[in-house]
């Protein structure tokens, strides 16, 4: 790992003024794509991240609350 290059570059960010660092940062992570709703549900089911959920007790049931009206 070049940990002095990393340092450098810090240094060249901090020293951009902040329009500087906006254009940078848009030019860095402008073009990422955004995960699909398809591909964060897929990533959600195999990485189990709600599994902890699965042994909560039920808080609300379907007679709670007062009924929603949509127009």
């Amino acid at each position: 790992m070049n940990t002095q290059l990393v340092e450098s570059l810090v240094q060249v960010i901090f020293s951009l003024s902040s329009d500087e660092q906006v254009l940078l940062e848009d030019r860095l992570f402008g073009n990422l794509p955004y995960p699909s709703t398809q591909e964060l549900t897929h990533l959600t089911e195999q990485g189990q991240v709600f599994e902890f959920l699965k042994d909560e007790p039920d808080l609300y049931t379907l007679d709670d609350g007062e009924p929603v009206e949509w127009h």
